[in-house]
């Protein structure tokens, strides 16, 4: 076993004991009353998953821009402050907790202190078990600084932004996108990297850059307010048929996100595309009364007759 592993899990572990030490004896007996178990609904079969080394994911993952209180909301000016609002610590454990009761075993979420809180909270207090991929902001003058910090506090899998992955590449710092991603492997975590423009993946498969998943966006932009860019309050999936194009002889795993257009797009229609289109996974943000809706629309896709053109890398 690696320093790096060994490190992470001591970390890791001497997190959860700190957070016991810290909790009670009144405390814990009611947080025990509190908790639910975490029980798969009996509409929901074993949910399809992919791997990405040594981590089993659910084909549906669970994004993080709402609990964060982040949205593409147009010209909607009060979305952030009604997200933060409704997104409380209660709701976002219980969020998270469907997520698990129907299948969906893992979320990304972007790295910062309320994300560390509510995560080591939710894992430690509250009986949760949900994977985190943690969204890493790199760049700066302690760059490594991040990444480490989301390795330390637990995190499942980590990767690079996409703005910034993008500002890098058109930047031509592409040294500094691999140190990144280098630095997260060496850690001993899987490490990936995210894009909105296409040039991101095509830049990583040209330099050999070994990663362990890419995140690119995907929707058919078909929807009235999509663009043309720069608009970029709700697209970001510029030029699907170039994406689908080129993914197709990509073999590193792919997370596509912005599948629903920031809700323009219904899931039974966003998902297919992106399933049929050669995602491996699908990172959705949802509202607590969206999980099972999107679950089951999503088994349903899994388990019906998809016609993929490109294979199952994950």
């Amino acid at each position: 076993m690696s320093q790096a592993v060994d490190r992470r899990r001591f970390l890791k572990g001497s997190l959860a004991a700190g957070a016991v030490m810290a909790v009670s004896l009144e405390e814990k007996a009611l947080l025990a009353q509190q908790k639910k178990p975490v029980v798969k609904q009996s509409t929901v079969t074993e949910f399809p998953y992919g791997r990405i080394g040594e981590l089993k994911i659910s084909r549906l993952i669970c994004g993080g821009n709402l609990t964060s209180s982040f949205a593409h909301a147009r010209d909607l000016i009060y979305v952030s402050d009604l997200l933060k609002n409704y997104f409380t610590d209660e709701k976002i454990f219980e969020t998270w907790r469907l997520c698990e009761e129907n299948g969906v075993n893992t979320a990304v979420l972007r790295l910062d202190n309320q994300v560390i809180r509510l995560i080591n909270e939710y894992w430690h207090n509250r009986g949760g078990n949900i994977q985190w991929i943690a969204q890493c902001k790199m760049p700066g003058r302690d760059w490594k600084a991040d990444i480490l910090r989301a390795i330390d506090n637990g995190c499942d899998a980590a990767y690079l932004h996409g703005g910034v992955a993008d500002g890098l590449v058109s930047a031509g710092k592409i040294d500094e996108l691999a140190r990144g991603i280098e630095l997260i492997r060496d850690n001993g975590v899987p490490g990936g990297v995210a894009g909105h423009m296409l040039d991101v993946p095509r830049a990583i498969v040209k330099n050999g850059i070994e990663v362990d998943f890419i995140l690119k966006t995907l929707n058919a932009k078909n929807y009235w307010s999509a663009g043309p860019m720069p608009r970029k309050d709700s697209v970001w999936a510029e030029t699907p048929e170039e994406t689908i194009k080129f993914m197709q002889n990509v073999k590193t795993p792919w997370i596509a996100y912005k599948v629903l257009g920031a809700g323009a797009i219904h899931p039974k229609e966003g998902f297919k595309y992106a399933l049929e289109n050669g995602a491996d996974f699908m990172c959705v943000g949802m509202f607590d009364f969206q999980v099972a809706r999107d679950a089951d629309i999503a088994l349903s896709l899994l388990n019906g007759n998809l016609k993929r053109q490109r294979p199952w890398y994950a």
